[in-house]
């Protein structure tokens, strides 16, 4: 996609996105936030994901009464993307109702996002659009992914 470039940050890979793709990453994060089912936990949650060929997917939160069978946003977001063949991301915007703070993934959604490589953004955002830039990497260090686990006997 013409409007992500990488740059090396240190000894981190990351996309730097367009500023305008963000924003829309932003906006498109917030309007999923709205379709969340939350009756339990009453924490919207909305996803943005961008694939290199500039698709955006969407996801929300699901909750279920039973509580661990709910499945975040952002791996709403990335599934549908991967049921339409995408397995490479760009960037993921989050977002939520926290004014105070900036919305953080939990910790099974940062290990999928690492199952997609450690090298694309994720802007973790407050409903003002405002928004803190990392790395996959940076949400997860030290982390192991898909080619970590060849050669494991079974």
């Amino acid at each position: 996609m013409e409007n992500c470039k990488e740059k090396t940050n240190g000894t981190k890979s990351v996309v730097d996105v367009d500023d305008n793709i963000i924003r829309e990453l932003i906006y498109k994060s917030q309007e999923a936030k709205e379709f969340a089912y939350c009756p339990y936990s009453k924490f919207r949650v909305g996803a943005a994901i961008l694939t290199p060929n500039g698709t955006i997917f969407t996801g929300c939160n699901v909750e279920n009464a039973c509580y661990n069978l709910g499945i975040c946003a952002e791996r709403v977001a990335i599934s549908k993307a991967v049921s339409e063949g995408h397995r490479s991301f760009r960037a993921i915007a989050i977002a939520s109702d926290l004014n105070e703070q900036i919305i953080s993934p939990c910790g099974g959604c940062r290990q999928f996002m690492r199952e997609f490589g450690t090298n694309w953004s994720v802007y973790l955002t407050k409903p003002d659009g405002s928004y803190l830039p990392m790395s996959v990497e940076e949400l997860l260090p030290v982390s192991f992914g898909p080619g970590d686990l060849k050669g494991r006997k079974e």
